[in-house]
C-alpha cells in the first residue's frame, strides 16, 4: 500500500485528484498538506479561509497539514518550509506526495526537483487530462465549486463568486482553459464525491487585492 501526501488547495481539482486517488486500490491518502498565508490566514491565490479548509479536511475524513507561510514569502523560506513538511512525511511512512496540476510542464519539473532530494514519490493524477472533459465530469459527477478569485486581464468581474457549472463553462471568453491551469481564476469545493457532508458558507461582495478580484468566504 503506498501512502500519500495530497497537496491540496481547497480547489475543485484537488478534489478530485482525491476522487481518483480512492478509487485505487494500492493507494493510502494519508492527509491533505496546505500553504497558508500567514497574514490572511487564508490559502493565497484562491484566498479561502483556514476555517473552511478545516471543514474540507473533516468532510473528507482527513488530517489537515497545514504549512504557514510569509507573505511576501522568498523562495528559500518556502522551500524550506516544505522540505519540513516531506520530512514529517518520511517519518510517518509516506512515500508520495500527489498534485491536482494538469499540463503546465513548469510547474510539474518543479515539484519533481523539489521532491528528488526527500526520495518521496511525485504524483499527478489529473496530468494529461483533456481540461474541457474533466470539468464537466467534475460537475456531472456532483462536484460544486465557488469562483473564488479571478484574474481581472483575463475574465470579467462578474464571473468572482460564480459557481462553477455549466453555464459558468458556457460563458468562459474563448481562450479561457475550463479548468482555469493558467491562472485564469480559482475555486472552493464546498461539496464532492469525497465528502461526507456539504461545508457551509456564505460569500461576500468581492474586492480587489494585489491585482487580482476575491470573493470573501465565510463558514456558517
Amino acid at each position: 500500500m503506498k501512502r500519500v501526501l495530497l497537496a491540496w488547495s481547497s480547489g475543485k481539482d484537488c478534489a478530485w485528484a482525491l476522487h481518483l486517488l480512492r478509487q485505487r486500490a494500492e493507494v493510502d491518502v494519508a492527509a491533505l498538506l496546505t500553504t497558508f498565508d500567514e497574514a490572511e490566514n487564508a490559502v493565497a491565490m484562491h484566498g479561502v479561509p483556514r476555517a473552511l479548509v478545516e471543514a474540507q479536511a473533516r468532510a473528507a475524513s482527513l488530517p489537515l497539514w497545514p504549512v504557514d507561510l510569509p507573505w511576501p514569502c522568498p523562495n528559500d523560506e518556502y522551500e524550506a518550509r516544505m522540505a519540513a513538511a516531506c520530512a514529517r512525511a518520511r517519518a510517518e511512512n509516506i512515500t508520495a506526495v500527489a498534485f491536482g496540476d494538469l499540463f503546465l510542464e513548469d510547474v510539474r519539473a518543479y515539484r519533481e526537483r523539489m521532491l528528488a532530494p526527500t526520495g518521496l514519490e511525485a504524483l499527478f493524477p489529473l496530468w494529461g487530462l483533456d481540461t474541457d472533459g474533466l470539468a464537466r465530469a467534475m460537475i456531472s459527477a456532483g462536484q460544486r465549486a465557488i469562483v473564488t478569485t479571478i484574474d481581472p486581464k483575463r475574465l470579467p468581474a462578474g464571473f468572482c463568486g460564480r459557481e462553477f457549472d455549466e453555464e459558468f463553462l458556457k460563458d468562459l471568453p474563448s481562450g479561457i482553459d475550463p479548468c482555469g491551469e493558467n491562472g485564469e481564476f480559482h475555486t472552493f469545493v464546498h461539496n464532492a464525491t469525497v465528502f461526507a457532508e456539504p461545508v457551509r458558507f456564505v460569500k461576500r461582495e468581492a474586492a480587489e487585492r494585489a491585482g487580482f478580484l476575491y470573493t470573501a468566504l465565510k463558514p456558517l
